[in-house]
């Protein structure tokens, strides 16, 4: 048996049991992983039936242009969509999303529009206006439109829904969604809820979204938004997909819990999936006293990990935010084994004779230059000797004559992998700035010493 395309391989996603992370709770948690989508996410399967509705009513003409504002993973499912039927992608997003959610959609043709993350979305910068923009602007052009093209939600009604009723045997009690667009839950739920009217549905939010408060006061408070790192949930405005009636309640998770849940999933159950996968178990633990031991719990897993390969797991970028404890040796815990050691600086005015001076009587073969106080370059015992070698009257110039670009930063929590990877031929050291606004230095010698210390 063959397909005829790969949107024919659209669907029929496997459900897995969760055993690890969620031992605490009481029932059965399955976990639907819409990962074996051909884009690697969920969102494939409404983009190809917002295309083939818009197709239908005229609105999507042959040789036209798709527009949207996408996070990734919608612009995934809409440029795959559009290489198999001939039309041209150009999408909008956010500078909050990952570098590679956005090559990815380039790596399928598609042209990408990166916007500012905190602008209001009425803003003419945000991604919702620019992508509204080019539909006026670009020739027989569509706009998606996957917030209120309800198109959205009747694929998940058509397809999700009934996809865990089978999958499930009708046994499920719990449908766990983080929810974005609202199309995933909403469709899902309804398609369910038809089926079993009891069944509770529980929508993940993150802080810094409007969704549980608007939930449980019927009150759009604008107060409530600000930026926030978790991708994929949440909004700062109400979509039409999003049918408060068919959800029960909405759970906040912090950034830092969605973050570490997501990483956890591979960790501890194998399964490599987006930070909004994490999000919705963090939400769960959170709900989960309310579970009884016959309860099956359905938990959407949306994406893939592959495009969170910068964030969510890499280690040095959790650490920068505080998400990670000292678990690796990092620059803060180099610096307190070292102990107090004062950096000794060279002004970038003092003669190349004066500066080896210093460095001489220090016993160091290094030393960054300031001007006015900030780092602005470095000199090394190799720089002087190739500089006088060439030209012995430079021992009285100016330092900064021979100077060479300063040493990397680090932050205050980069792993020592991070810090060794910095430290080479051309760089001797790095520098990091600690808690106190204090400029320090890690030389190669400390990275030794540090490590044969164990």
């Amino acid at each position: 048996m063959w397909y005829n395309n790969i949107l024919e391989t659209i669907g029929n996603t496997p459900l897995v049991k969760l055993n690890t992370v969620t031992k605490k709770l009481k029932g059965t948690i399955l976990a639907k992983i819409e990962t074996t989508n051909p884009g690697n996410s969920i969102k494939d399967r409404m983009a190809l039936k917002m295309i083939e509705d818009a197709e239908a009513s005229g609105l999507l003409k042959p040789g036209g242009t798709i527009i949207e504002g996408t996070s990734g993973n919608t612009g995934m499912g809409l440029a795959m969509a559009a290489v198999v039927k001939g039309y041209r992608c150009i999408f909008t997003t956010t500078d909050k999303q990952s570098k590679e959610k956005i090559d990815a959609l380039r790596a399928f043709g598609a042209e990408v529009i990166v916007c500012p993350t905190n602008v209001d979305p009425e803003d003419p910068r945000s991604y919702y206006s620019v992508s509204s923009r080019l539909e006026k602007e670009v020739p027989n052009a569509w706009k998606a439109n996957q917030y209120d093209n309800l198109s959205n939600s009747k694929a998940h009604y058509e397809q999700t829904g009934p996809e865990i009723w089978e999958q499930t045997e009708g046994k499920i009690t719990h449908l766990v969604v983080g929810v974005g667009t609202g199309g995933t839950i909403s469709g899902t739920a309804k398609y369910l809820r038809e089926k079993n009217p009891d069944i509770k549905v529980w929508g993940i939010d993150t802080f810094g979204s409007v969704f549980k408060k608007y939930k449980e006061t019927g009150i759009f408070d604008k107060n409530e938004i600000y930026p926030y790192i978790t991708e994929g949930i949440g909004e700062d405005f109400l979509p039409q997909n999003v049918d408060f009636s068919q959800i029960d309640l909405f759970e906040k998770v912090t950034d830092k819990d969605a973050a570490l849940m997501t990483r956890d999933l591979a960790r501890k159950e194998g399964i490599f999936a987006g930070n909004s996968a994490g999000a919705a178990v963090a939400g769960l633990l959170q709900l989960g006293d309310s579970l009884k031991d016959d309860d099956v719990v359905v938990v959407i897993f949306h994406d893939h990990g592959s495009r969170y390969m910068g964030k969510m797991y890499n280690e040095d970028w959790l650490r920068e935010r505080g998400f990670l404890k000292d678990e690796k040796l990092t620059a803060k815990t180099i610096l307190k084994r070292r102990g107090q050691q004062d950096i000794v600086t060279a002004d970038v005015n003092q003669s190349v004779l004066e500066t080896f001076n210093i460095m001489k009587s220090l016993n160091i073969s290094q030393i960054p230059l300031t001007q006015q106080g900030m780092v602005i370059g470095k000199v090394t015992e190799s720089d002087i000797l190739s500089a006088l070698l060439e030209n012995p009257t430079l021992k009285s110039s100016p330092v900064e004559g021979i100077s060479t670009k300063p040493f990397p930063f680090v932050d205050i929590n980069a792993s020592i992998d991070k810090i060794s990877s910095l430290i080479n031929k051309d760089s001797q050291a790095v520098l990091v700035e600690d808690e106190f606004g204090k400029i320090n230095i890690i030389t190669q010698y400390d990275v030794i010493n540090v490590i044969s210390e164990g």
